[in-house]
């Protein structure tokens, strides 16, 4: 069950992923507009243009990925719960980080499609077109201590994602443990087992068919030069707070 410091942190942040998305009218010029969203939970806008990733990003699957496959999780979490009004006042990820509280009927759409949501919404601020490098100061002491130095987390890391059966994600996670890495399948999301999500890599192939076919791992050496670590470490000083 979440505990309330559990669910302050969440929020905590969940605040500070959202401070850091400009507003719509920052977004490119040649950005497709954002799909209505018919109920409580929104589209976000992306915080950068959908070729400012290139070369290592494509700008079509980027705007594909965010307009069509995000945008459809979103859809579907509203629909999910036309019946359940109560469920979309909160947070999707109190929703998440608490599955044994939300209604039966709705909770594999919760999981499936709340999980899409939150971790796309997540995903596009681990991004950055001033990424890639190698993270500093807490982080870099943190990754350290948990894998020995940049290069074994980077291993750790890619040899997830690289494994993961089908459709998934990888993911740098903290717990009171220190930090760790894990693969999940489809859109879950550690955060349900009560960890906080410091870095994720989503290798659904929708994710980078276009540019890169069925060569996953050049995908996710792509992923290494685009990493907000300014970002990671935010996220990194909240959870342990």
């Amino acid at each position: 069950m979440i505990t309330r410091r559990n669910a302050l942190k969440t929020t905590a942040l969940a605040v500070s992923a959202w401070a850091t998305v400009p507003s719509l009218s920052l977004r490119a010029q040649n950005a497709a507009p954002i799909a209505a969203a018919t109920g409580p939970f929104k589209l976000p806008a992306m915080p950068y243009a959908f070729d400012a990733l290139e070369p290592h990003f494509d700008a079509r699957t980027m705007e594909i990925h965010h307009d069509k496959h995000h945008a459809a999780y979103v859809a579907n979490l509203n629909k999910a719960l036309v019946d359940f009004p109560d469920l979309g006042a909160h947070p999707v990820e109190h929703l998440l980080a608490d599955l044994s509280s939300v209604p039966e009927p709705v909770r594999t759409a919760v999981r499936n499609q709340g999980g899409g949501h939150y971790n796309h919404t997540l995903f596009w601020q681990m991004l950055s077109p001033k990424g890639g490098g190698e993270p500093k100061g807490d982080l870099a002491q943190a990754i350290n201590a948990s894998f020995g130095n940049f290069a074994g987390l980077q291993t750790k890391f890619t040899d997830a994602a690289t494994k993961v059966f089908g459709s998934g994600w990888a993911w740098l996670v903290w717990s009171p443990a220190g930090l760790s890495v894990e693969a999940t399948p489809n859109q879950d999301t550690p955060l349900s087992q009560g960890k906080q999500l410091l870095l994720g890599l989503d290798v659904w192939e929708h994710a980078y068919y276009l540019k890169f076919q069925n060569r996953r791992p050049e995908y996710i050496g792509a992923f290494w030069k685009v990493v907000n670590w300014e970002f990671v470490a935010e996220r990194n000083h909240t959870a342990r707070q």
